[in-house]
């Protein structure tokens, strides 16, 4: 099931778990360390991948307090198997839930960045409906890309490049990301994703949560944020705007931010 190897830091540990049957099998890579809880969970971004600068400095954080921490790609990204352009959303909460349910024990804080904050809230779902060995202790959120594929993709997208996604199947898009090389935005993702919309209605999480949001965010507007903090229940929700940052936020000053919001939880 596992075969494990040792990461840079002598106590985390990479491990590989296979998610789905038949033809959706897949290996998922996951770097976890032990220590004492609430334990931290890094959901990230659509494609981006667990070495990426935040989730390498929350470990770090993680490894500096004692604290649990597992972080881990989703299948198609970074070191876990898969392709890329088979994934959705519905899969990649598959991947998130067996990685929750295999690696955590106790509360947790989940902290997802872009459609990682999407998946935060999806996984928060899907605890509450289990009584598994873990538990929710709160989110942070970072530039939250809920329902993106519908409001962010779909809707803004031009009459062309719908029709291409429409008789192709995909179109690839262009990327100013990583090696910049366009990826593709498939049929199944989008049509996939209306399944698992989340601001239509109210969010109830039972648990704190801290949103970070930059208002020059060119991909997630901050209005996006917004939005969602409308759908939470109004006590112990915060929004911070950042006003000149970005998507990423993954400057000093930002990641100082995200780990204080970690820090506040608990």
């Amino acid at each position: 099931m596992t075969n494990a190897s040792p990461d840079a830091s002598p106590d985390a540990v990479l491990d590989f778990i296979d998610v789905g049957v038949g033809p959706s099998a897949r290996k998922i890579a996951v770097r976890s360390r032990a220590g004492r809880g609430p334990g931290l969970v890094w959901l990230g971004g659509f494609k981006s991948d667990m070495q990426g600068g935040k989730a390498v400095a929350l470990d770090g954080w993680a490894k500096d307090h004692g604290r649990a921490m597992v972080r881990f790609d989703y299948s198609g990204h970074g070191e876990s198997g898969g392709d890329f352009a088979d994934g959705t959303i519905g899969s990649w909460l598959e991947d998130s839930v067996a990685v929750f349910e295999r690696f955590c024990d106790g509360p947790q804080v989940l902290i997802g960045s872009s459609m990682g904050g999407w998946m935060a809230l999806l996984l928060a779902r899907e605890i509450r409906k289990r009584s598994g060995k873990a538990s929710l202790a709160g989110l942070v959120l970072i530039a939250p890309a809920p329902d993106f594929t519908e409001e962010l993709m779909w809707k803004d997208f031009s009459a062309e490049v719908k029709k291409e996604i429409e008789t192709k199947g995909f179109w690839l898009r262009p990327s100013d990301y990583g090696d910049g090389s366009p990826y593709p935005i498939t049929r199944n993702l989008i049509e996939e994703g209306r399944n698992h919309l989340v601001l239509g209605s109210a969010i109830d999480l039972g648990c704190p949560v801290r949103i970070l949001q930059g208002a020059q965010d060119p991909d997630v507007p901050w209005q996006h944020a917004f939005a969602l903090t409308h759908r939470l229940p109004a006590d112990d929700v915060v929004l911070t705007m950042i006003q000149d940052g970005d998507h990423r936020l993954s400057r000093p000053q930002d990641i100082a931010r995200i780990l204080a919001a970690v820090a506040e939880i608990g």
